[in-house]
């Protein structure tokens, strides 16, 4: 799906990003684990082209930056995030918000077909959103704007998903739902690999088995999730005593020590 290859990141001459060297195969759910400022939205922006190596090699998809078209490539990738939400026009309808998702635009500015305005009041009707079709954008609770970016970012059956922080600002109660239809479309047969990026370790569904680490730009631990979420590493990768504690679907909570 995608390979980091010695991939540095620099601005201002400091160092964003340092020596990423990451393989996702398809069909592999992974997560990213890492604190704020740890460099997780970055890796995202590398991901979609938004931001460039500054060395190292890049390929997504198939495609090698700098030798492909970046807006057909984005057509391909699904990315719910708070940065994207604050874009969006919020007078629009929610089935028009998930609409523009085919586009990988901002707003339609396309003529659409009756078909495909009803393929979007399915998708938002299939993430849990069917309350939500005819009304405003702007009018939204945070849980259901989710619900309406995750529909959006399915709406060009990308073969990648990124879920960049999708909990956050949601309460205990929305946030269980959400999780729920996000683990509901890892089980559908036909899937996109998927992405989920978090600070908090009790977020990461049985579905995403593979995570990294990422700490000051940096990718500490890689690998399979099961054998990373434990004590040892943990302490070793923020650098201080911490306490697990197994939840509910055997989901580990991390609190200091």
């Amino acid at each position: 799906m995608f390979e980091f290859e010695h991939v540095y990141l620099k601005r201002d001459n400091k160092t964003i990003l340092s020596d990423i060297n990451w393989v996702v195969n398809e069909k592999e759910n992974w997560a990213i684990l890492g604190l704020n400022g740890s460099g997780k939205t970055t890796l995202l922006q590398l991901l979609n082209g938004y931001l460039w190596p500054s060395s190292g090699n890049l390929q997504v998809l198939g495609h090698v930056f700098g030798q492909t078209s970046l807006p057909e490539l984005r057509k391909s990738i699904g990315w719910v995030s708070n940065a994207l939400d604050h874009q969006l026009k919020n007078y629009e309808l929610s089935e028009q918000i998930v609409l523009s998702g085919k586009f990988a635009s901002i707003g339609i500015y396309a003529k659409v077909t009756t078909a495909e305005i009803d393929q979007a009041k399915k998708l938002l009707t299939d993430c849990g959103g069917a309350s939500l079709i005819r009304k405003p954008y702007k009018i939204l609770s945070q849980g259901e704007r989710q619900i309406v970016l995750i529909a959006r970012a399915l709406m060009a059956s990308p073969r990648l998903l990124i879920l960049d922080e999708p909990c956050n600002g949601l309460d205990l109660f929305a946030k269980d739902r959400l999780l729920a239809r996000i683990k509901k479309i890892a089980e559908l047969p036909d899937s996109p690999t998927m992405l989920f990026v978090t600070h908090h370790t009790e977020e990461i569904l049985p579905c995403f088995d593979n995570i990294i680490l990422l700490r000051d730009g940096e990718i500490t631990h890689h690998g399979k999730t099961e054998k990373l979420l434990n004590e040892d590493v943990l302490r070793d990768f923020y650098q201080k005593p911490v306490e697990l504690i197994r939840i509910k679907d055997g989901s580990i909570a991390v609190y200091p020590k």
